[in-house]
């Protein structure tokens, strides 16, 4: 990855209209925030073609039965951190699948380790056990965090798949990893705090390419999320309302669609849908490779 002149990095310019800032009203210094959010998410849409292939580059590796790590330092270490923390309970991936290294460690999440991003060999460590068939995605605001340079290195050099996703422009990076995403985002309100614009950025791109990815590997149906997990008396609820809603039916049968399929939710939507045991639906599912529509289009043994 090609270093850069810290002194020229976008991410580190002051904003020029946030130079009053200490004498703005509250009000005048949330709003002007809250509008460099938006225009942070303007322009991570202008890079809407890079972040889809980046979607399906996740696909693709969990499809092959590969794995998926983000790996960043700081306010992009802890984004990645959420981001494969919630994979689990929203599509019901198994947590080895989508993982998260965040330079210092996992104490790091809670409390800055600022000087851990500098370590190159310790970013390169973290991503020492990829292989081929893997897919890293390396957070890194600024562009040129070592930690993340060398942990983007050593997943190249292993086979995997590599994906840098970043708040600066992508010229110059081209070497630096498979796929540069470059938002542009621009100075920050509070100079050099990109834990703001960036990353609010940020957080919506991994959104969108986690959220993608799963909806391409028949997680979703319609926009029900059908591969939750219900590990709280919420999220069991909302398992029950799913059914209802998809199959169109009350609360109180879709819990006991929900109950008879063991508390799979698809299994359930299809049984409600096409009147079907639960055998049959998982045979429906099966057939389908796990997607509820074309379970629920499937003309096989009744």
């Amino acid at each position: 990855m090609k270093n850069r002149d810290l002194d020229q990095l976008a991410t580190e310019q002051r904003h020029p209209h946030s130079s009053d800032l200490d004498t703005l009203s509250s009000e005048e210094s949330v709003r002007l925030l809250l509008e460099e959010d938006r225009l942070g998410l303007e322009s991570a849409l202008k890079q809407s073609e890079s972040i889809t292939k980046a979607a399906m580059w996740i696909c693709q590796t969990l499809e092959s039965g590969g794995n998926v790590a983000f790996a960043g330092a700081g306010t992009s270490g802890r984004l990645g951190v959420i981001e494969a923390a919630e994979c689990p309970p929203t599509f019901g991936t198994e947590p080895h699948r989508i993982q998260a290294w965040i330079a210092g460690g996992s104490d790091a999440v809670f409390a800055a380790r600022e000087g851990a991003e500098d370590d190159a060999d310790m970013g390169a460590q973290a991503a020492a056990g990829l292989r081929p068939g893997d897919l890293l995605v390396g957070i890194s605001a600024s562009s040129v965090t070592p930690w993340v340079r060398g942990a983007l290195e050593q997943a190249g050099g292993l086979g995997a798949r590599t994906i840098l996703l970043t708040c600066a422009s992508s010229t110059g990076l081209e070497s630096s990893a498979d796929l540069v995403i470059g938002l542009e985002t621009g100075p920050e309100i509070l100079t050099g705090s990109t834990r703001l614009k960036a990353g609010s950025a940020t957080k919506a791109v991994l959104n969108a390419m986690t959220t993608t990815a799963m909806v391409r590997l028949g997680k979703v149906y319609q926009n029900l999320m059908v591969d939750l997990r219900p590990g709280s008396e919420k999220l069991k609820q909302r398992a029950v309302r799913i059914v209802a809603q998809a199959a169109n039916i009350s609360m109180e049968a879709a819990k006991r669609l929900h109950d008879a399929a063991g508390g799979d939710v698809k299994t359930a939507i299809v049984m409600g849908c096409n009147q079907v045991t639960a055998e049959q639906a998982r045979q429906s599912l099966d057939r389908a490779a796990g997607r509820v529509r074309a379970a629920l289009e499937d003309r096989g043994e009744r």
